[in-house]
């Protein structure tokens, strides 16, 4: 959790390193949920890409007192699923 906390205080900072480390880390996990939920790579991609800008907007919306950056991040890219998922 320290690596976690780290990120985030540079993604605070505007470190843009943190985000390339974060997405380096856990792009693998996010899109891979995404794309069983959806079935489709490009929603997957798209929704890859959200979630990540996500955390640069507001990096302070993830609290590592409450579980893991890959947990944040996957359980986005799985209710941005879902929702997607609904719609069509």
């Amino acid at each position: 959790m320290a690596e976690d906390e780290d990120l985030r205080a540079r993604l605070l900072c505007g470190d843009l390193r943190a985000l390339e480390a974060a997405y380096d880390l856990h792009a693998p996990s996010v899109y891979g949920v995404a794309v069983r939920v959806t079935g489709s790579a490009a929603t997957a991609e798209a929704i890859t890409e959200e979630v990540f800008a996500a955390l640069w907007e507001r990096p302070g919306s993830y609290d590592p007192r409450h579980g893991t950056l890959r947990a944040w991040l996957v359980t986005r890219s799985l209710h941005e699923s879902a929702l997607r998922s609904a719609v069509s």
